[in-house]
C-alpha cells in the first residue's frame, strides 16, 4: 500500500503524518512500512507508528494518532493511553488535532524512541 493509498481522502490526517513525518527526518530519518491498519517508522526495528483511528472507531475522535515505544513509562498528561504489552516494553498513545500537537515535547519523544531502535 501506498501513503496515497493510506490517506485517501484523509487530508488533516496526511497534514499531521508528513508533520511527524518531517520531526524524523531531521532526527536522522527512518524507512517507512505502510499496511493497510498503520505506517510504521523503522530503524533496526520500529520505534513509532501512526494511524488512523476513524479506521477503526466512531464518535469525535482524532485524524491521526502516533504510538511510540519506551523502555519506561512517560509521566506526561498528553497520552490518550498507556500500556505494557510485556515487562519493560510500554507503549504510548498519543492523538493528534492539530499540527501544534507536534511540538517539542514530540520531538523529544520520538528522538528517544528513534534512538532505541537503532
Amino acid at each position: 500500500m501506498t501513503l496515497d493509498e493510506f490517506f485517501e481522502e484523509q487530508e488533516q490526517a496526511r497534514q499531521l503524518f508528513e508533520a511527524v513525518r518531517s520531526v524524523v527526518d531531521s532526527i536522522g530519518g527512518a524507512e517507512l512500512r505502510v499496511t493497510k491498519g498503520q505506517i510504521a517508522f523503522r530503524r533496526r526495528r520500529a520505534f513509532a507508528w501512526a494511524w488512523m483511528p476513524g479506521k477503526y472507531l466512531r464518535g469525535k475522535i482524532a485524524p491521526l494518532v502516533l504510538t511510540l515505544s519506551f523502555r519506561q513509562r512517560n509521566g506526561s498528561s498528553r497520552w490518550k493511553e498507556i500500556v505494557e504489552p510485556y515487562p519493560g516494553r510500554f507503549t504510548h498513545h498519543l492523538e493528534l488535532h492539530s499540527i501544534k500537537d507536534v511540538n517539542e515535547e514530540v520531538r523529544d519523544w520520538l528522538q528517544e524512541s528513534w534512538t532505541t531502535a537503532a
